[in-house]
């Protein structure tokens, strides 16, 4: 599930640079009051990638924090041999790049032309200290990234592989939905199939093999290679729980 902050999104005077933010609604400034917004994007600077630039890269200092405005992003770390994990994806509204650490411990990668707002890691710390409503919503942010964490280790631990593409797919839809603030039946696809299978600890031809098997139970439909129709919501969800009697990979 993807986080939703709490309080009551605040209105804000006609002019405000933050009005028509389009994720204000899902991040952490939700709840923020004109001033504090003001002060919080006096801050920032945004920043543009093309698809396949890095916002930074697993090593770097950890000097700036970022908030996904517009776009696609993938997280991934390299090991020792070379091979690559890819860890999480990231999308418009999630705040990337808070650690107690010195150093960044992924990559980061735009899966498409992408927007960010980064905030200097010793100015947003400084501005968190000095309100309490955006540290606590770090807080459950951190909780929900550790639960996410969770819910992964037993998805690759436990799930068969068509279990694993229902259940990323159903996050992608739910992640959809939590920008539009609607019920949708199709979502972007940003990543490549080879991107799908590194997240999901599974080959190509495995997620491949089983986009058709969804495709030819009719529980979904490719408008396009980036973009998916959910047909059947509540079978794709009993196949991402493990509730179908026939269960591949």
């Amino acid at each position: 599930m993807p986080y939703v902050p709490t309080g009551k999104l605040t209105d804000l005077p006609h002019g405000h640079p933050c009005e028509t933010c389009p994720v204000r609604p899902i991040t952490i400034c939700r709840g923020l009051d004109a001033a504090t917004l003001a002060g919080m994007r006096s801050l920032g600077t945004m920043q543009r990638l093309r698809s396949e630039q890095s916002a930074f890269h697993e090593g770097d200092p950890a000097k700036r924090v970022f908030m996904v405005t517009q776009g696609a992003l993938k997280l991934y770390t390299l090991l020792a041999d070379g091979r690559r994990q890819i860890t999480g994806f990231m999308f418009p509204g999630d705040f990337l790049g808070v650690s107690v650490d010195e150093e960044y411990a992924f990559t980061v990668e735009a899966l498409k032309n992408t927007e960010l707002w980064w905030f200097s890691r010793e100015a947003f710390d400084r501005f968190v200290g000095e309100h309490p409503q955006i540290e606590r919503e770090l807080y459950r942010l951190a909780a929900h990234e550790l639960a996410e964490a969770q819910r992964q280790m037993v998805l690759l631990g436990r799930k068969a592989a068509a279990e694993r593409l229902a259940s990323f797919f159903l996050s992608l839809l739910e992640r959809t939905e939590r920008v539009s603030g609607e019920r949708e039946t199709s979502f972007d696809l940003p990543m490549t199939r080879i991107d799908i299978a590194d997240y999901l600890g599974l080959t190509k031809e495995t997620v491949s093999r089983m986009l058709a098997h969804l495709r030819s139970r009719g529980l979904i439909r490719l408008q396009s290679q980036s973009c998916v129709e959910v047909l059947d919501r509540d079978a794709l969800r009993g196949m991402a729980q493990g509730e179908t009697a026939e269960v591949l990979g």
